[in-house]
């Protein structure tokens, strides 16, 4: 009649992943493989308010992005899952407390480049939710010659603009690779981009 002994989830982790706040749970031992899940999550300010998350109730994953469900990117929050099965509920199990600004980590943008005829114009790009896109992100962009051990470096660009860089004394293959930064309790920086190369004023 579905009511069975279910064991809750386990390894329940609040973690942050390319600008992303996310609950993430393993099923309990012996889980059925129909099991679902519901997330709920309450915030330092308000405890003992558990808030619903409309888009993660009764759902067959193991994961709930919750970075635009939080009322306050400042303020730590935790999240707690059950596990439903037929009628059966498992116990909710919760996670640590975090908050977005100062836990954040960052994934590094993606760079678009029109080459001109004296420059090349570089744009970045940052897969961000659009409910933290009001928040101060910066790139740093590294400029090489292919094979070259020696980085020119553009730092501290706003996330909306677009870098110009002279190309007249530049000649052969030229690399560019970008990082996000962003200064929250420190100053946090993604990894640097995978590296795009153009042919610069090639003759022939």
């Amino acid at each position: 009649s579905g009511h069975v002994q279910l064991l809750p989830p386990q390894n329940v982790t609040l973690l942050s992943k390319d600008f992303a706040m996310i609950l993430t749970w393993a099923p309990g031992a012996g889980s059925p493989p129909d099991v679902t899940y519901t997330v709920r999550y309450e915030s330092q300010d308000r405890l003992d308010k558990w808030k619903k998350v409309p888009h993660c109730k009764n759902i067959p994953r193991t994961f709930c992005n919750l970075t635009c469900a939080l009322p306050n990117l400042y303020v730590k929050v935790r999240a707690r899952v059950k596990a439903l099965w037929g009628r059966s509920r498992s116990p909710w199990v919760k996670s640590h407390f975090k908050d977005y600004y100062s836990d954040v980590e960052l994934a590094p943008p993606v760079l678009s480049l029109s080459v001109r005829d004296r420059s090349i114009l570089v744009r970045a790009s940052f897969p961000l939710p659009t409910c933290v896109e009001s928040l101060t992100w910066k790139y740093d962009l590294n400029l090489w010659e292919a094979g070259s051990e020696v980085k020119k470096k553009y730092e501290g660009y706003f996330r909306k603009d677009t870098v110009t860089i002279n190309t007249t004394a530049l000649r052969g293959n030229y690399c560019l690779s970008a990082r996000a930064l962003f200064e929250s309790i420190n100053l946090k920086h993604s990894e640097f981009s995978q590296p795009v190369c153009v042919l610069l004023n090639h003759k022939g």
